[in-house]
């Protein structure tokens, strides 16, 4: 816990300063400090983007950036606006502090922490940006913007990727300083992705404080639009937030063409950084070839998008199974999954449903706009991996849009207390989800409280693994363990070297520096029985 606590006091200053510096560069009013912070994460974000096609994110690019925060804190003196903060809100804000470090101490447990967030970090401050690194793992090809912004503090300053627990106290100042409180009721789920550095966080977070600033008829079109492409880079499956703040300039704020220009340069970083490391515009969906060198080979797509298909029905149907599917059966199989899923699925059916009545009763144009866009995210995302996970912030954005008018403070801060509560106990004993709700599989990673989070957070290692060479690759592979979170770079997830056997291929280097990229190659006799071997080792 005083490890995440050194991060806060590390990190809040730098952000702080870096957002009154972009805005003195940019010669735009940044008044509020919860707006200079979340302007500080947004442009160090771009920032490191762009410097990591070039160079690592490692201690010598943290170094300055911490250097150059610390002075434009002082140089603006932003510790005014923090002492004017606390001034008034100390109690409420020190209580939820000790429950953001409480919370975020804990160990991780959502899957992607191992297979996908920490190799990605890994890879942008050992490395940086690698061309073409989805032939070595696919899931390599995502790299969210916010890894970016993880990585580079990961050297010195936030070595455990405790970065949501800074961005929960960033939330917290925005609430307190707009006198946001039903923002609160978020905090106790919020919490739960406090552990890893999950964009779904900073996803759902910014989402909600555009949403504010809308239904606020905010005015700086040109912000928000650029903001949203930003929370879109995190996770494109925020497509919703563009849309809506599309809309919301074009049709309500009447704004000229303008305002697109910011949002359009963050939106070709981000087909940039696709082209660079997965191959193609848009990750995982491989349209708009360029038919450039380095994009990932055809039948590993094919199995990608496969697999996508399945975890729509929660891994319980084969492929052939679901192709035989009639439209009815796919929704009634989707509907009425064993377990958890199927629970989650016909709410979020049940909200939609009491949305739209709700939405033709406002009448209102802002209203009709958020419905459209959340709609339009809805077909996409069953069009192509319809998860459970991808539709969260739509429970957020409708329980705000229908709420947020009703709650009196004192009820928002009662029922903030009682879900905090449930869940500490959630992420304390979290034996009891496992006894009760087995279909929760995300259960089965979660191990309570241990002795030593109250100094540090509670973190997996492992640093078990063999090394292999086939062709010009020299890689490393985790034994016993299907993530490869704290093996060596460069590495291969065992799961992936199976498809790459199957599909007869394997990644190379294309020259012998690593920075320069991968692309794949036909497996040879020889590499095709090498690869055959260590697929068959059952100690990998």
């Amino acid at each position: 816990m005083l490890y995440i606590l050194f991060s806060i006091i590390v990190l809040l200053p730098v952000f702080s300063g870096f957002g009154a510096l972009c805005g003195k560069i940019l010669s735009a009013k940044i008044i509020k400090l919860s707006s200079k912070l979340i302007a500080g994460i947004s442009s160090l974000s771009l920032l490191l983007i762009t410097l990591a096609f070039f160079i690592p994110l490692n201690i010598y690019v943290e170094i300055p950036v911490l250097g150059i925060g610390f002075i434009s804190f002082f140089y603006f003196k932003i510790y005014k606006e923090f002492y004017d903060l606390l001034k008034w809100n100390y109690k409420i804000f020190f209580i939820f502090l000790i429950i953001i470090i409480f919370s975020a101490s804990f160990y991780p447990f959502i899957l992607d922490h191992f297979g996908y967030y920490v190799p990605t970090i890994k890879w942008l401050s050992e490395i940086g940006l690698v061309k073409g690194i989805s032939n070595l793992d696919l899931l390599l090809g995502q790299m969210s913007f916010w890894h970016f912004l993880q990585a580079g503090f990961s050297n010195f300053s936030d070595i455990y990727l405790r970065l949501n627990a800074v961005l929960m106290v960033v939330y917290l100042i925005y609430i307190l300083e707009n006198k946001s409180w039903f923002h609160l009721l978020f905090f106790p789920v919020l919490l739960l992705f406090t552990q890893s550095p999950s964009p779904d966080l900073p996803a759902i977070v910014f989402s909600l404080i555009i949403l504010n600033k809308i239904l606020e008829v905010n005015k700086n079109a040109n912000l928000i639009f650029a903001f949203s492409i930003f929370v879109f880079a995190i996770k494109p499956t925020m497509i919703w937030v563009p849309i809506i703040t599309l809309l919301y300039s074009i049709f309500i704020l009447k704004s000229n063409v303008k305002f697109l220009f910011f949002g359009l340069m963050i939106f070709c970083l981000f087909i940039l950084k696709n082209l660079y490391t997965f191959g193609f515009p848009i990750f995982p969906v491989s349209v708009f070839d360029l038919n450039l060198s380095w994009r990932p080979n055809a039948q590993l797509l094919k199995i990608s998008s496969e697999v996508a298909i399945q975890k729509t029905f929660d891994m319980q149907f084969s492929i052939s199974q679901i192709n035989q599917f009639s439209t009815f059966d796919h929704i009634k199989n989707w509907l009425f999954l064993d377990g958890i899923k199927s629970f989650i699925h016909l709410c979020l059916i049940a909200l939609l449903t009491i949305f739209t009545f709700f939405v033709f009763k406002k009448n209102k144009k802002i209203i009709y706009f958020i419905w459209i866009s959340i709609l339009v995210k809805i077909i996409l995302i069953l069009l192509f991996s319809a998860q459970y996970r991808f539709f969260i912030d739509v429970f957020f954005v409708i329980f705000f849009i229908i709420f947020y008018q009703i709650f009196s403070k004192k009820l928002i801060l009662l029922t903030t207390s009682i879900l905090v509560i449930f869940s500490f106990l959630f992420l304390s004993f979290p034996q009891i989800i496992k006894n009760n709700v087995p279909s929760f599989k995300l259960g089965n990673y979660m191990l309570g409280i241990s002795k030593d989070q109250w100094i540090k957070p509670a973190y997996f290692k492992l640093n078990n693994y063999k090394t292999y060479k086939i062709g010009n690759l020299k890689f490393n592979i985790v034994k016993n363990y299907p993530f490869s979170f704290d093996t060596p770079i460069p590495s291969i997830s065992p799961e992936y070297l199976k498809e790459d056997l199957n599909a007869g291929i394997f990644p190379q280097m294309i020259t012998n520096n690593i920075k320069d990229g991968f692309i794949w190659k036909k497996l040879s006799v020889e590499n095709e029985r090498k690869l055959r071997k260590i697929v068959k080792d059952p100690g990998y």
